[in-house]
């Protein structure tokens, strides 16, 4: 399906990240997969997608923190296998906190991963896609790039930005193959959830289930906390011929979160 592409997955290592890049390799698309470990362990990640699925992949290390690490990886990813026909901006981080007590550093570091970095791959792919007459952008945003919910301000500043990035880019790139889409998660079982539920854990004795099924209660009607798995093949359909006509969308995958 993908076949002679290749993918860029950024916080590729675990959670939806790690799912997109396997999703896309089983789809037959070469993947450079990014992230901050020591080389060894994601080279150990890219090997094993690689002899799971008879593509190419790699890994780059950098923090997405350093603006100029970030506008300088899709050149190193292309260094380290080849031009990028697929950017899938997934890398983020959160903090809780209400606005009063919310820490300066927190919020710079929020939205510099999960906003500018995006931006600055961007910025970095269009060219080649234009000169190649093709490219797929997916930018992992989040069911709050579209709702809110307290004590995020900074988590919603930049999923409702990078929101509003890809639409200016998906109207900026629409008439060159390029399409440029928000996929927005609800509540899915990776890692950056766990502070979450372990602080409403405390609320039932510890019990992490009791936890699942109280979030789940608040805002999912579907009460299942989404396997990454599934954005995953998401993911893999914004990038297949069959969405081809879709650009500009930010696509809920939410349990009917933002159905109510």
């Amino acid at each position: 399906m993908l076949n002679a592409r290749c993918a860029l997955v950024t916080g590729a290592t675990q959670g939806i990240g790690l799912a997109v890049a396997e999703r896309l390799a089983a789809a037959g698309a070469d993947v450079v997969l990014h992230g901050i470990e020591p080389r060894s362990q994601g080279d150990a990640v890219a090997a094993r997608l690689a002899a799971a699925h008879g593509v190419r992949c790699a890994y780059v290390a950098a923090d997405l923190l350093d603006a100029d690490a970030a506008a300088g990886l899709v050149q190193r990813a292309e260094a380290a296998l080849r031009p990028i026909d697929i950017l899938v901006n997934n890398a983020g981080i959160q903090h809780t906190s209400p606005i009063e007590a919310f820490p300066t550093d927190r919020w710079h570091a929020i939205v510099a991963v999960n906003l500018s970095a995006a931006f600055f791959t961007m910025r970095a792919a269009v060219p080649g896609m234009r000169a190649r007459r093709w490219g797929r952008i997916v930018n992992i945003a989040s069911v709050h790039g579209l709702v809110a919910s307290v004590n995020k301000a900074a988590y919603l500043a930049a999923k409702h930005g990078l929101v509003g990035l890809s639409k200016g880019v998906a109207l900026e790139t629409a008439t060159d193959g390029i399409t440029v889409n928000c996929i927005c998660p609800g509540w899915t079982d990776t890692p950056i959830i766990v502070p979450q539920i372990e602080a409403r854990a405390a609320r039932f004795g510890g019990d992490r289930d009791a936890a699942v099924r109280d979030l789940l209660r608040e805002k999912q009607p579907n009460l299942t906390l989404l396997p990454p798995g599934r954005i995953g093949d998401v993911a893999v359909f914004l990038c297949g011929e069959a969405a081809a006509g879709i650009t500009g969308v930010a696509l809920p995958v939410d349990g009917g979160w933002t159905a109510q």
